[in-house]
């Protein structure tokens, strides 16, 4: 995932978009029914294919297209070049049912898996379930390799999350070292969070390559070195500046080789892979990369990205050996089909669950090459999960992803795809049972998932928990359809006097907003009480922002929240939304600059508070703590567009610790060492923000229904979402 830079303290944000160039492509038949999208390119143009964002509360959001399987005797000759053929039929199974297969197994990102299984963060998986993630993947790949005939394992890229912590390294390096220890070898790559300067190329398509790169200075080449990577039988070799390796597997008798090639290749480094494959011209090669392949707004189409088409142009589409490219960087599961210069399908695939419950909760992905039937099975699943403790899980724990973009089947046919330069590709005789059904099982045992508990709707506007130290709570509630009036106010039913007022239309002066920006409607949360919500509308950089705010003099503006707290909050983000234009919109802050609170230490420029909304689509809450003032930041996965969503953030004083929770679950980059929010007696506002002591900004776009504040921390029977005892 790209970022721009940020302080270690938090995660980086997103800084590429793919292009929006239109091009030219048409679509040809599927083979299959679960097949993706076929294009064949035009040479002066290139097809772009739009694909979406995933949920974090979906553990894989996407159409995850798979691999095509490739073979390679051990002749390296020129094939010479044959025209296509009617596809051959699938070989015969044995008599028993025995095929010719192998399994690959694939790393997803494991960033959040190497930050948050070290000290400084508290090891949040260890502590809560005894047990880390990415260290959990590679023991069931070493524990199951042989029976499920797997001879490689392909890692993504982005192995930590922030390159210059050792810590982060650490945690990966023993993870990967099992697979090592366990005679299982592997490729790897640096992405954009395991090098020190990660320019994106839409950013600077020049600068910001290997070569651009001190690379004394690089930890990636210290932890994972050309000489560790020489250790695996499989090495080929590195190119010369250390970041892109090739690896040869053999399985079934065919060999295969894997081209990794690490964040923002050279020309020099694409013109080593280009003579890797020259030097080996009969053996299928599957290109892996961090950013190659991107996924649209609508979670399922594919969709290309600048750095992936200049890879196309100058590596993928006249080498007709790589039949495949793997990728990582984008949140979520996607597959192209692309025809290359010899009318052969190039299968793309972006493959990332760090935005999924738990930073991935340990989803990884397995594909078996079924050379006998001339097909690909695809499963995802995580091995962690059946061995998280039992009274620690819940319904966002599944262990195996059933879903059609999830668990599917794509044709192959392996002969004919590889017949121009590997006329001799034969599947081996039959030797083993289907391995996707027994990956499964092993995966499973006697596992099952939890069934979503029962989740009862209001049954007035008075139904929920009633809790005495309320210190605010706001329902938006109006005659829906109508603009809410300038100077309007929201009641707090605490009965505290923290009313919540209209800002005025002209302010900051710049202020571009309407009336009509503001207005009632009767949508909600189906768990909220409240009859109706308010929706903020038009919200742009303009600036063109609608709030509303406490006094000054509030009761609230004061609180410091010793005793700890609970804040809830049910909101929609809308359709529309953009990370460009409404990238860290704000659901509440706190006026002010935390500069200016005494003994605060760190960046000066935030408010003391603040409830946004990244340009990932991640939920922030960050504050200023007031028992150490220090800045402790919170961070749920993406989230989903245009859906209702329960926001809790606890802190308890007792534990120190400040957990968040999107729809009852709780994410993982929670807050650790710090109580209570430092204060500068400013008014909170609800639907803006905050920089540098400056107007408000950042308008939040879309609705928010209810919000409480209450000065200690709740169980989760005690939130909006529980229902009043009666």
């Amino acid at each position: 995932m790209s970022r721009r830079p940020i302080n270690q303290d938090e995660p980086a944000r997103a800084e590429t978009q793919a292009s929006n160039a239109q091009q030219d492509a048409r679509t040809l038949p599927a083979v299959s029914s679960s097949a993706p999208p076929v294009v064949t390119v035009n040479p002066l143009r290139r097809a772009l294919l739009k694909l979406g964002a995933s949920s974090w509360l979906l553990p894989s959001m996407g159409a995850a297209g798979l691999l095509s399987a490739c073979g390679g005797s051990d002749n390296d000759d020129p094939a010479t070049e044959t025209p296509g053929e009617p596809q051959p039929d699938p070989e015969t199974p044995g008599a028993d049912g025995r095929i010719s297969s192998f399994g690959l197994a694939v790393l997803p990102d494991t960033q959040f898996y190497s930050r948050y299984s070290t000290v400084d963060t508290g090891n949040q998986f260890d502590a809560l379930y005894g047990s880390e993630p990415f260290r959990a993947q590679t023991q069931w790949i070493v524990d199951n390799a042989q029976a499920l005939k797997v001879p490689f394992v392909i890692h993504v890229g982005d192995i930590v999350d922030r390159a210059t912590v050792q810590a982060e390294w650490e945690v990966a390096d023993a993870a990967m070292k099992v697979l090592e220890d366990g005679g299982v070898p592997y490729s790897i790559l640096a992405g954009n969070h395991d090098v020190r300067s990660p320019i994106g190329y839409g950013d600077d398509p020049v600068n910001g390559t290997d070569e651009d790169r001190d690379l004394a200075m690089e930890p990636y080449l210290d932890w994972f070195s050309a000489a560790r990577a020489a250790s695996q039988p499989t090495f080929g070799q590195r190119d010369a500046s250390g970041f892109h390796e090739y690896h040869i597997f053999t399985a079934e008798g065919q060999r295969f080789l894997v081209l990794s090639m690490s964040w923002r290749a050279s020309d020099a480094a694409l013109a080593w892979a280009r003579q890797v494959l020259r030097d080996h011209p009969t053996l299928p090669a599957i290109l892996v990369n961090h950013d190659l392949l991107n996924i649209d707004r609508d979670g399922v189409s594919p969709l290309e990205t600048p750095y992936g088409l200049m890879l196309w142009d100058k590596l993928i589409r006249d080498n007709d050996q790589i039949f495949m490219t793997l990728n990582g960087h984008f949140h979520g599961t996607a597959h192209l089909t692309k025809l290359n210069d010899f009318g052969n399908a190039v299968e793309q695939m972006v493959v990332d669950f760090q935005m999924a419950y738990q930073g991935g909760n340990g989803l990884m992905r397995f594909y078996e090459f079924d050379l006998t039937g001339n097909r690909i099975k695809a499963l995802s699943f995580s091995p962690w999960v059946p061995q998280k403790p039992a009274d620690k899980l819940n319904e966002f724990d599944q262990a195996m992803l059933t879903g059609p973009n999830e668990q599917f089947e794509i044709e192959m046919h392996f002969a004919q795809r590889f017949a121009r330069f590997n006329p001799e590709f034969a599947a081996a005789e039959p030797s083993n049972l289907p391995l996707a059904e027994a990956a499964t099982a092993l995966v499973l045992g006697n596992f099952q998932d939890l069934e979503p508990p029962v989740r009862t709707p209001a049954a007035d506007a008075d139904d929920y928990p009633k809790i005495a130290e309320t210190l605010a709570h706001w329902r938006f509630v109006g005659t829906a359809g109508n603009a809410v009036a300038d100077g309007a106010t929201v009641a707090d039913l605490s009965g505290n006097g923290n009313d919540l007022t209209r800002g005025a239309l002209n302010v900051p002066p710049t202020n571009t907003a309407q009336l009509s920006d503001l207005q009632w409607v009767g949508d909600k949360h189906f768990l909220s009480a409240s009859p109706g919500s308010v929706s903020f509308r038009n919200a742009s950089g303009a600036p063109r922002l609608s709030y509303f705010h406490t006094a000054a003099g509030a009761p609230l503006n004061a609180e410091t929240f010793d005793s700890g707290y609970t804040v809830e909050a049910f909101v929609k983000l809308d359709k529309n939304w953009t990370a460009d234009t409404n990238a860290w919109m704000n659901i509440m802050t706190r006026g002010g600059r935390r500069g200016n609170i005494p003994g605060f230490s760190g960046g000066p420029q935030s408010p003391p508070l603040q409830f946004a909304i990244s340009n990932l689509r991640e939920v922030q809450w960050e504050v200023a703590t007031q028992d150490n003032k220090a800045s402790r930041t919170n961070w749920s996965g993406e989230i989903m567009l245009d859906t209702w969503l329960h926001i809790a953030i606890v802190n308890d004083p007792a534990t120190r610790a400040t957990t968040m929770y999107v729809e009852g679950a709780p994410v993982l980059r929670n807050a650790v060492d710090g109580s209570g929010l430092a204060t500068l007696d400013e008014p909170w506002y609800v639907g803006a923000g905050f920089w540098d002591a400056g107007p408000p900004s950042n308008g939040f776009l879309g609705d928010i229904s209810e919000i409480r504040v209450v000065s200690r921390p709740l169980a989760p029977a005690e939130w909006l979402t529980a229902r009043e005892t009666r």
